[in-house]
């Protein structure tokens, strides 16, 4: 079956908004370091004070509005009978497919930005595999949750 046909489901919107957020701090320091050299007259730069850090804080801001947004659109996941499929990446692009009988645990995660959204970050520990973590981050906390346990009850049915 061709992959354009299989519906991935997408990440919840408002892990758009915890992606920006994200990126915006960092971009916010790298901001900060711009102004620390562009203040503390370090450099003999042949331009205005400030408009390094203007510089910067402009090219850094578009950045962190558009490069998330191209990276949340990348990200998808589909729940099968027995495997998760989860697909991921802008550039280096990633198919990975997680049966159930290689999982170990799985783990559901919140950071402080997506507790705010009430968002989770599923991960299945796997045996045997080149990666041994693999996550579907951007879920619905209790979505997370049901999946989790979904697995869990799934990998007790299988004969050992």
């Amino acid at each position: 079956m061709d992959e354009r046909e299989v519906r991935f489901e997408p990440l919840r919107p408002d892990y758009l908004k915890v992606m920006r957020i994200r990126v915006f701090i960092g971009a916010a320091v790298l901001t900060g370091i711009v102004l620390f050299f562009d203040a503390g007259d370090i450099f003999e730069l042949p331009v205005p004070i400030g408009l390094p850090t203007a510089a910067a804080a402009l090219v850094l801001g578009a950045l962190a509005w558009w490069m998330p947004a191209r990276r949340f659109g990348a990200w998808g996941y589909r729940l099968a009978e027995d495997e998760l499929f989860i697909r991921a990446g802008m550039l280096v692009r990633y198919r990975t497919v997680v049966p159930f009988s290689r999982v170990q645990h799985s783990d559901v995660s919140q950071g402080p930005i997506e507790r705010r959204y009430g968002l989770g970050r599923l991960t299945l520990h796997t045996a045997g595999s080149r990666t041994a973590a693999v996550w579907v981050p951007g879920l619905d906390h209790d979505e997370a949750e049901r999946i989790r346990d979904l697995i869990r009850s799934r990998i007790r049915q299988e004969p050992a």
